[in-house]
C-alpha cells in the first residue's frame, strides 16, 4: 500500500513495488498490490502472477497519497493478510487499524520528504508529524538508507531495518528509442528523475548550456504537480537538450544502456532507484555529493557540489573530454550493484524481515509460509 501501483508507470516506489512484488510471488507467496485509479491504466486483475487492487483517490498533490491509502487500508481489513508493507512515511497514521486485524505492519519511510520544495508549511508538518507517528504505529520500519537509519535513531532513538532498493545488472542491445528521437550510442548524456525543484533538472540544463559537447542531453521525466517549472526548463534555447517525459520498460532501459555517462541530481530522499539502474546499466555516474548518494556510489562515481559553489559544469565537461575515466567508473559501478545491490538480495531481506514479524517460517521445500 501506499504506491501508486503496478505496471510501474511513475517513480522510484512503484518500480519497487513492482520488483519486489512480483519476485515474492516467485517464491510461493500471495501478494496483492493497491494500485490508483487515476495512474494505472492497465485493466488486468493480475500482473504477473501478483493480485491487483484498483481503488480510486482525489487527484491532488496533498491529497492523493494519503486518501488512497486510507482506502486502502479500510479495503485491507477484510484481505486476511499475514502482513503488509506500506510505503510512505505520510501514511504512518493509516498502519495502526491493520494491526487490530491481526495483521503484521511495516513501514518503508523513504527519506526525508519534507525537506523537499514543492511542500508547503503545512505539507513540511504533516509529513514531520508522520515520521513520530511512524516510530510507534507500524509493528517495524524500513529505511532505505544508512544516512536516514542514522536520522531516526537520532532524532526518535528509534531502530530501523535497513534494506535499500534494488537493481539489476544488465545492458540491451536494442536502440528504439534512440531512433525515435535521432540519437546514437554514447552520445548523449542522461538525466532521469521526477522534474521537481529539489531533484535539480534546472542546475543541469544551466550546466550544460556551457559544455563544448556535440553529445545532446536527454531529460526523462516529468511532474504531475509542477507544471511552471517544466515550462520554465523547456524555455532552454539549447537545441543539444531533448525532454522526453516519462519513459518506462524497453525504452527506459534503452536510454540507459546507451548513455555516455547518467546525472543523479536529486538533494533529498533515501536511496534512489534510478541512480542505482543507471549503475547497474554500466553508467558512470555523476552524482550530487549529498550523504546518500555517496553511501549508494562510493567510489564507483564522480561527484559535484551546488553549494557553497555549483561545479557541475566543470564535472560535466572533466567527464566529456575524458572518455578513458568514463570508462573506468563503468566498470566499478557495475562491480557495486553487484556487491550490495542485486534485486534478489534485497528481496530475500524483505522476506526474511516478514518471517520474523508474522512469526512464521520458511518451508524450504516450497519457498512458502
Amino acid at each position: 500500500m501506499g504506491t501508486r501501483g503496478i505496471p510501474a508507470n511513475y517513480g522510484g516506489f512503484e518500480t519497487f513495488a513492482e520488483e519486489l512484488s512480483t519476485r515474492l510471488v516467485s517464491h510461493g507467496h500471495h501478494v496483492t498490490v493497491y494500485c490508483r485509479s487515476n495512474n494505472v491504466k492497465y485493466r488486468g486483475k493480475q500482473y504477473k502472477n501478483v493480485n491487483l487492487v484498483v481503488l480510486p483517490t482525489i487527484s491532488h498533490k496533498y491529497l492523493d497519497t494519503v486518501v488512497h491509502t486510507f482506502i486502502s487500508t479500510l479495503h485491507g481489513l477484510f484481505g486476511s493478510y499475514d502482513a503488509i508493507l506500506v510505503c510512505n512515511s505520510v501514511n504512518a497514521l493509516f498502519c495502526l487499524l491493520p494491526r487490530v486485524t491481526g495483521a503484521k505492519v511495516l513501514l518503508n519511510v523513504d527519506g526525508l520528504e519534507w525537506q523537499r520544495a514543492k511542500w508547503n508549511k503545512m505539507g513540511q508538518w504533516v509529513y514531520r508529524i508522520s515520521e513520530w507517528l511512524a516510530t510507534f504505529l507500524p509493528n517495524q520500519i524500513v529505511t532505505d538508507s544508512l544516512f536516514v537509519q542514522r536520522y531516526y535513531l537520532s532524532k526518535f532513538h528509534k531502530e530501523s531495518t535497513f534494506i535499500p532498493y534494488g537493481a539489476p545488472v544488465q545492458r540491451l542491445e536494442t536502440k528504439d528509442i534512440l531512433e525515435k528521437y535521432n540519437l546514437e550510442p554514447n552520445d548523449y548524456v542522461l538525466y532521469v528523475s521526477r522534474l521537481e525543484p529539489e531533484n535539480n533538472a534546472h542546475l543541469v540544463v544551466k550546466a550544460f548550456e556551457k559544455v563544448k559537447t556535440n553529445k545532446k542531453l536527454v531529460i526523462v521525466g516529468d511532474a504531475p504537480y509542477s507544471s511552471d517549472y517544466i515550462n520554465d526548463l523547456k524555455k532552454t534555447k539549447d537545441s543539444r537538450i531533448i525532454f522526453t517525459g516519462y519513459v518506462f520498460g524497453q525504452a527506459y532501459k534503452e536510454f540507459q544502456s546507451n548513455a555516455y555517462f547518467y546525472v543523479q541530481a536529486t538533494e533529498v530522499g533515501g536511496t534512489h532507484p534510478a541512480l542505482l539502474e543507471g549503475m547497474g546499466f554500466g553508467n558512470c555516474v555523476l552524482a550530487n555529493d549529498v550523504p546518500e548518494h555517496r553511501e549508494v556510489v562510493q567510489d564507483a562515481g564522480v561527484y559535484f557540489q551546488t553549494k557553497p559553489q555549483n561545479n557541475i559544469h566543470e564535472q560535466m565537461q572533466r567527464l566529456l573530454d575524458r572518455p578513458d575515466l568514463v570508462d573506468q567508473y563503468r566498470a566499478r559501478a557495475c562491480e557495486r550493484i553487484r556487491q550490495e545491490y542485486s534485486w534478489e538480495k534485497i528481496v530475500n531481506d524483505y522476506e526474511q524481515l516478514f518471517f520474523q514479524m508474522t512469526k512464521k517460517k520458511c518451508n524450504k521445500g516450497s519457498m512458502t509460509c
